[in-house]
């Protein structure tokens, strides 16, 4: 169990989880336990665990955070709960992403793709050549398909007033909690506060307008329940921001990753390049823009998608807690223990992934036995914006291909944790159009 209080916290935030968790399964098998955060934990590295957990016993672990960071998003948000709340939730955020409300998207995630990358690669007109923090960026892009998301249209003073306290709340959350005034954890829960004055004022001009949109304020706010039950605005704003933050980081390192393999991979990028000239030059013959259905048909395209998922495991494991005392092949998960299934184990397991270190797409032209691989978790609990994740990254994907260049600059290994696993100092990488000459 590693040091008292702290555990093996240090182990494990401060190297390569690979390596962490790899030489604990060497060592004692698929089930093993360790102290994280100061809390007891049952690791779990074979499917069936993350299936037992999840899926078919879900009901006997609940997810579970600290009581800092569910201050920062706020106490309603869906991914706190268990039960008939958190079910109704997810039934009203999965509405709002569906596929059906996704396809009227496309045109608007283009147009923000596009922008962010025009801004990208915008300084090199005058012979400067401009270095950008690739993750930094990803992260305003998927930001601003988070609002659009939300909110549909927000006016542009209310869309800065509500980045720049989110900004901070983001930089607040994965600090340490303290109470001391004007920590970073602090100034986020003032931040906070802001977030929540701002959001009720949207709230109730729409509540006002009584529109019948599609975005995820409005299902939320026209939401009745038999009885005439309605959500109240706090549940309103702690799901808003929940949503922002779970479709912000995730997406964005996930995104970058995929910058850093195309570097990487150049036979590959050469591939998904062929896949998406054609069809960019067959828009271009009829003058259309990017189509929903050509977003669902670029395979090559996809199985990077897959493969970057796989390769990079973004959430590392879900945390959950024992509600009860549970048995699981002759061990005992005592109760308010945490439960990990242990995603990156098995996304990197020879047994499902030949050669795991390497990166090949063409692995998922067979479909992966099922629960070894879960990139967006598996159960109630699974994220209900995998699609929307999924397509905002092949629509950025289209663009950066067919229209812009780019090289990486310094040191092109090396792996940052914070906590997501990403590439060293967010991937400082130089853009350019395709059609300008390099400088």
């Amino acid at each position: 169990m590693g040091w008292p209080c702290i555990g093996e916290t240090l182990q494990l935030y401060s190297q390569d989880p690979n390596l962490f968790f790899f030489t604990k399964q060497k060592r004692y098998g698929e089930i093993f336990k360790s102290n994280i955060l100061g809390c007891p934990c049952v690791m779990l590295t074979s499917p069936e665990a993350a299936r037992f957990v999840l899926v078919t016993h879900s009901h006997l672990f609940k997810p579970t955070y600290p009581k800092s960071k569910e201050r920062l998003i706020g106490p309603s948000a869906l991914f706190f709960h268990q039960g008939q709340y958190h079910m109704l939730l997810r039934k009203l955020v999965q509405k709002s992403l569906s596929l059906q409300s996704l396809k009227n998207l496309v045109p608007k995630i283009e147009a923000l793709a596009l922008s962010s990358m025009e801004n990208w690669a915008h300084h090199h007109h005058n012979n400067n050549s401009h270095v950008v923090n690739t993750f930094k960026e990803m992260k305003r892009f998927s930001f601003d398909v988070g609002i659009l998301t939300i909110f549909g249209y927000l006016e542009p003073h209310l869309k800065e007033e509500l980045k720049k306290n989110y900004w901070i709340v983001d930089t607040g959350y994965n600090s340490f909690p303290s109470n001391i005034p004007r920590t970073q954890y602090q100034k986020a829960l003032l931040a906070r506060k802001k977030l929540g004055k701002i959001l009720f004022e949207i709230i109730c001009e729409r509540k006002e307008k009584k529109l019948v949109d599609k975005d995820l304020l409005s299902c939320l706010l026209n939401w009745k329940g038999e009885g005439g039950e309605t959500l109240n605005d706090d549940q309103i704003a702690d799901n808003i921001i929940g949503v922002l933050f779970a479709a912000q980081d995730t997406t964005a390192s996930v995104m970058t990753w995929i910058v850093k393999y195309f570097h990487d991979e150049p036979k590959l990028l050469e591939s998904v390049k062929a896949e998406q000239k054609a069809i960019q030059k067959s828009n271009e013959e009829d003058n259309l823009t990017l189509s929903w259905n050509q977003t669902r048909n670029m395979p090559i395209t996809y199985k990077v998608v897959l493969e970057s998922l796989r390769m990079s495991s973004i959430i590392s494991f879900p945390f959950r807690e024992a509600v009860a005392d549970v048995e699981y092949k002759g061990f005992l998960i005592p109760k308010g223990w945490k439960a990990m299934p242990l995603f990156r184990n098995i996304h990197h397991n020879p047994e499902f992934f030949s050669e795991p270190q390497k990166f090949n797409p063409s692995r998922f032209e067979v479909a992966p036995k099922p629960n070894t691989f879960m990139p967006f978790g598996s159960g109630v609990h699974a994220c209900p914006g995998n699609e929307l994740a999924k397509l905002e990254t092949m629509i950025m994907i289209h663009h950066l291909v067919t229209k812009f260049r780019w090289e990486l600059v310094g040191s092109e290994c090396g792996i940052q944790y914070g906590p997501f696993p990403l590439p060293l100092n967010g991937l400082p990488t130089k853009f350019w159009r395709e059609s300008t000459t390099y400088n």
